[in-house]
């Protein structure tokens, strides 16, 4: 699990994480299978625009859902290390653009995502790989992430495979109570799907199976064919 620092509280009873100045947690209670700690936005963003460079409107892609999970699913293994770091995605993300823009919004400084939670930093990554990044998004804020296909109109209640699936632990079905992210592989049609994300379990890429009473909603890249 990525770690942070905490004060008067152990990490499963805390739902922020410091992160230079008041960067955000994306992840906390990812690794967990059930309800876990809320993730709160911090003052910093907690109304602040999502404004990635363009809409999803703006921009196609020639790129499929297969070809998104099938990178996805080559990662499955890859883990954090002893500090929640050293991974491809916190190494990408603090480089990237995004980072300084995010960083802007939030606080903190590049550094800072080395350590931190990075489910939604794995999702991004995975867009910036594959080409598919103007319809998948990107940021290390899970809400900020889930909120920016809201605001192009690219998020609902289906699963679909290829699909951004945000959670919350706690059931709710408020884009502020997200605590999660990764990308659908399937509908079970049992009530579960099937998912591959990062910074679950043990804090590495995984293939896992969740119940939907725990989705927030999914995000709908327009995916080419």
């Amino acid at each position: 699990m990525a770690k942070f620092s905490f004060t008067g509280a152990t990490k499963t009873n805390i739902a922020r994480a410091v992160l230079g100045a008041t960067v955000l947690a994306s992840g906390l209670g990812a690794h967990m299978g059930t309800a876990s700690a809320a993730e709160k936005p911090p003052a910093a963003a907690a109304d602040a625009p999502v404004n990635h460079a363009k809409t999803a409107q703006q921009t196609k892609i020639a790129v499929t859902a297969n070809q998104v999970l099938a990178l996805a699913k080559s990662q499955v293994g890859v883990s954090e290390d002893a500090n929640g770091g050293g991974t491809p995605y916190q190494k990408w993300y603090a480089a990237s653009q995004r980072a300084a823009e995010t960083i802007a919004r939030d606080g903190g400084n590049r550094a800072a995502y080395l350590n931190a939670a990075w489910c939604s930093m794995f999702v991004s990554w995975v867009g910036e790989q594959t080409g598919a990044r103007p319809q998948i998004g990107w940021d290390a804020y899970t809400v900020a992430h889930a909120k920016w296909f809201a605001a192009n109109h690219r998020f609902g209640s289906v699963a679909k495979p290829g699909a951004v699936v945000f959670f919350s632990w706690s059931g709710s079905k408020n884009l502020n109570d997200i605590n999660h992210v990764g990308f659908v592989e399937k509908d079970n049609h049992d009530g579960t799907i099937s998912t591959i994300e990062g910074n679950t379990g043990n804090g590495e890429v995984e293939e896992r199976v969740r119940p939907k009473s725990q989705v927030v909603g999914y995000g709908y890249p327009d995916y080419a064919g």
